[in-house]
């Protein structure tokens, strides 16, 4: 019995000591069973062999890295683990199934270091994370899966921008036809038949009685590739400032031209907004600009490619000598916002000279824009108003939100946090991301705090707010000499503040070469750096690190009188909470 009791004992310490048991190891913490009973190794009854096959301490495989773009499927780069992890057999059975688990998802269950951070990433439910980028990503992605895109339709007034963006809704199915036959029905007792159209974009009363557009409209369309917010702007010379709010939230624009005889001349003509329009949209940085020659069905035009050509022609020096390459970023195209011609179907027999895409067909094909989704959150207040809280909107410049998320108001500093997050289509969402316009519904702060112009961030990545910063301003028009002292109001992204200019430091020549001395003044057509102060504290950026917040324009007795890039902020005041 002795002979057999010793064999017994040999045969387990020979298994023990195969086992390569490190008694020093620290306790294995279990990811999947929370309930499962702690593992504690035991110290080997004879010396176990030399712990050789032991894991280093980082063995872990690394985590997952998400590769991000907007409007197509998510794709996961898995990287491989530096090191193979020590297979250890556990003593007990619910440890072993727990190990296969892990195993199966890359986590080295031997490093309790490596174990304990990709539980935590693993399982954010039970150890919440801020800084768990690449499952916010994830979500983001999936609930963003089709790219947003917000188009403000510009041009003087009634060129039609309204009536084609209402029949734009219309032919999307925005606009049920129930609705459209009673704004028919309304119009023509009105004694506006003609306006139905554009009254489902100019929904108050003052806007249906003159026709005219006043405060920039907003709606929200669908195709298959792509979600829009419609920006209609005014088209009229006095409410050019609301045109310019617009702008700062756009991505693409629709220059609206009317080919009726005489209403293109009036237009483009000095005085006429399709220059000033053209001017404004290309300093809030959009690129692309689509020229919708509309009233192509006018008895004056009747289709005729000869009127189209004129106006191509005269139109396309002007886009030049602004900064737009004719080639790659101006698109023509003929329509009839009026019937729908060309603007979701294509033109037929109506223009057989011309077979190019309809109007959507040219904003679907449009390149996507970019957009920095996790950058530093950037929010311009362009509305606000009070509806059983505070609601702001805006467009999201950078960065991205989500429901109970804390953020802060500047320059004000306000703490706040955000209980509601409206979409385009005015549905309820969890999130929203860069490029989104989006309407926010803030808890902790008063309507009365916030103001248009204020910018809304995340606490630990603040914006400046500065009152004297140095600029390179072109002069465009001005009647008479400027000189240090000179008082405008500047427009820039959707804050509007008076400023004054404090110094003319250099003038710039066409080779962008700086005078040495300071210019006693400067005059039309001419470019300088001046040094700008507000009177109030103003969230703005240098044009080098975030052109949103970081070009201007500069408006005095109704006109553009310069626009302006910021080079540098002098008087700064940097927050970080």
């Amino acid at each position: 019995m002795s002979g057999n009791q010793d064999n017994s004992v040999d045969k387990v310490t020979q298994k023990t000591a195969e086992l390569s048991l490190n008694a020093g190891a620290k306790e294995f913490v279990p990811k999947f069973n929370v309930k499962a009973p702690v593992f504690t190794p035991r110290a080997a009854t004879t010396p176990a062999a030399a712990p050789a096959a032991a894991a280093p301490a980082n063995t872990a495989a690394a985590p997952k890295t998400m590769s991000i773009k907007i409007g197509s499927t998510p794709t996961a780069k898995e990287e491989p683990a530096k090191a193979e992890p020590a297979k250890a057999e556990p003593v007990k059975e619910t440890a072993k199934t727990e190990a296969k688990e892990a195993s199966s998802d890359n986590i080295a269950t031997t490093s309790a270091t490596a174990t304990s951070n990709t539980a935590s990433a693993a399982d954010t439910s039970n150890v919440p994370d801020d800084n768990d980028i690449t499952e916010e990503e994830e979500m983001l992605l999936n609930e963003h899966f089709k790219e947003h895109m917000n188009v403000i339709f510009i041009g003087h007034v009634d060129a039609g921008k309204s009536t084609l963006g209402g029949n734009i809704l219309f032919l999307t199915e925005m606009v049920d036809k129930r609705t459209m036959e009673k704004y028919e029905r309304e119009a023509k007792e009105a004694g506006r038949e003609s306006w139905y159209l554009s009254w489902a974009l100019d929904t108050n009363q003052e806007e249906r009685n003159k026709g005219k557009t006043v405060e920039c409209g907003r709606a929200f369309f669908e195709t298959a590739r792509r979600r829009y917010t419609i920006l209609d702007a005014p088209g009229h010379k006095n409410y050019v400032p609301s045109m310019v709010t617009g702008a700062a939230q756009a991505d693409v624009a629709v220059l609206v031209i009317s080919a009726r005889k005489g209403e293109f001349e009036t237009g483009f003509e000095r005085g006429g907004q399709t220059r000033e329009h053209t001017v404004l949209i290309k300093t809030a940085g959009v690129r692309t600009l689509v020229v919708a020659i509309n009233k192509m069905d006018d008895p004056t035009v009747g289709w005729d490619k000869a009127r189209y050509d004129q106006i191509v022609t005269k139109l396309t020096p002007f886009f030049k000598q602004n900064g737009y390459k004719a080639d790659s970023d101006v698109i023509f195209l003929p329509i009839s916002g009026y019937t729908g011609a060309g603007v979701k179907d294509r033109v037929g027999s109506a223009c057989s000279w011309y077979t190019g895409p309809s109007l959507l067909e040219t904003l679907d094909g449009l390149q996507a824009v970019e957009r920095k989704i996790n950058g530093p959150l950037r929010i311009p207040i362009s509305e606000k108003f009070r509806d059983m809280g505070t609601i702001v909107s805006g467009k999201i410049e950078s960065g991205n939100i989500r429901l109970n998320q804390k953020v802060m108001i500047m320059p004000e500093k306000r703490i706040c946090e955000i209980s509601n997050i409206y979409g385009a289509s005015e549905n309820e969402e969890q999130s929203a991301i860069s490029g989104d316009n989006v309407r926010i519904k803030l808890r902790g702060v008063e309507e009365d705090m916030v103001q248009n112009g204020h910018v809304i961030v995340d606490r630990k990545h603040p914006c400046h707010n500065t009152r004297e910063f140095d600029a390179l301003l072109v002069i465009r028009e001005a009647k008479n000499i400027i000189t240090a002292g000179y008082k405008s109001v500047m427009h820039v992204h959707t804050a509007t503040e008076e400023i004054i200019l404090a110094k003319l430091l250099h003038k710039v020549n066409k080779q962008n070469k700086r005078s040495r001395m300071p210019p006693p003044f400067v005059k039309k057509g001419e470019r300088c750096i001046v040094r700008i102060q507000t009177t109030k504290p103003v969230c703005v950026e240098t044009y080098s690190d975030f052109p949103q917040l970081g070009r201007f324009t500069l408006r005095d007795e109704g006109k553009t009188i310069a626009i302006g890039q910021i080079l540098k902020l002098v008087d700064t005041n940097i927050i970080n909470a």
